[in-house]
């Protein structure tokens, strides 16, 4: 009986080792390629070859960590546009919160080529609360949507007469009682006609902070909170524009120009747009030219061949 049990259980043995030496073995898993961002910007060392250093998965950060890079790419964009400020041309608080209502849908550009005319026949609240609807329909049209746009800077010149003496009020929660205002168009009024801080969370602003992963929300009131509470509200203004401005001109949305970019080894993105130094310069946006009636802000400064600001237009 013992016999038969050991036969059996050698028979058994040797059965499980040929089904092994039989069975294929299995490969490991192929390396995942991970595309890497250039130690310095390749758009401020002409010719430079990228370093390579990775950028930690922010997924791994914690608060502290994250509140660090963010800051960190706010202070890099301040060397990189040390003249960004709010692109729409204007003399007062209500000029102001006109040209910023007429820029929906439309480019700065656009509305700076259209104001002058507007605020040469209607310069204040009251001559614009009581003008003929379809004579400012006609000067509007070039924006788009011009109707709606009449309909919403004619309304909001009334409710200044009406309702604040002419005089554009400097409170959020009054600001955005104004037909065509809402935070965003606020708190570039708060923040530049009355040096308020306030974050600005326009299409620009949604794609960057989400690119860099500051945040994962959709909804513009909680980006504008989640991101405010990365940055003392000090900056808010400027971070702004700094954001805006990098999303204009470099960080675009369907392919941005990352081998351009100053900020690459900060970006967790980094490797979804262009990353060859010289493919990327050619998709830089310097949106040269100025703007029409530009006197009271510092013009707008642009990257040089090296990647560095430029003189301001009109500097020796």
């Amino acid at each position: 009986m013992k016999k038969a049990a050991s036969v059996k259980k050698a028979a058994s043995a040797k059965k499980a080792a040929s089904a092994k030496k039989a069975a294929p073995a299995r490969k490991a898993p192929a390396a995942k390629k991970v595309t890497v961002a250039p130690k310095k910007a390749t758009a401020r060392v002409k010719g430079a070859a990228p370093a390579k250093a990775v950028v930690h998965p922010p997924g791994d950060e914690s608060r502290t960590a994250l509140v660090r890079r963010a800051r960190r790419i706010n202070r890099e964009l301040a060397e990189v546009y040390p003249y960004a400020h709010p692109e729409l041309d204007f003399d007062n608080p209500f000029q102001l919160v006109v040209a910023t209502v007429l820029s929906a849908q439309t480019t700065d550009l656009r509305v700076n080529q259209t104001t002058p005319a507007l605020f040469a026949k209607y310069p204040t609240p009251e001559d614009l609360a009581a003008a003929n609807p379809e004579e400012v329909e006609e000067i509007l049209r070039p924006t788009g949507f011009f109707r709606a746009k009449t309909k919403s800077v004619i309304g909001l010149s009334k409710a200044l007469v009406e309702e604040f003496g002419g005089e554009v009020p400097g409170r959020l929660e009054d600001l955005v009682k104004l037909p065509g205002v809402g935070r965003k168009t606020a708190f570039v009024v708060l923040g530049n006609a009355f040096g308020r801080p306030g974050i600005t969370v326009d299409t620009h602003f949604q794609r960057l902070v989400r690119r860099w992963q500051w945040t994962a929300e959709t909804d513009p009131d909680k980006i504008e909170a989640a991101v405010g509470a990365l940055f003392p509200k000090s900056d808010w203004t400027d971070l702004s524009h700094h954001v805006i401005w990098h999303g204009r001109r470099i960080c675009h949305a369907r392919k941005p120009a990352c081998g351009a970019c100053p900020i690459a080894p900060l970006c967790p993105a980094y490797g979804e747009g262009e990353t060859d130094p010289e493919k990327a310069k050619k998709l830089l946006k310097y949106e040269k030219g100025g703007f029409p009636g530009q006197r009271l802000r510092p013009p707008q400064a642009y990257l040089d061949a090296g990647g560095k600001p430029a003189p301001p237009l009109g500097a020796g």
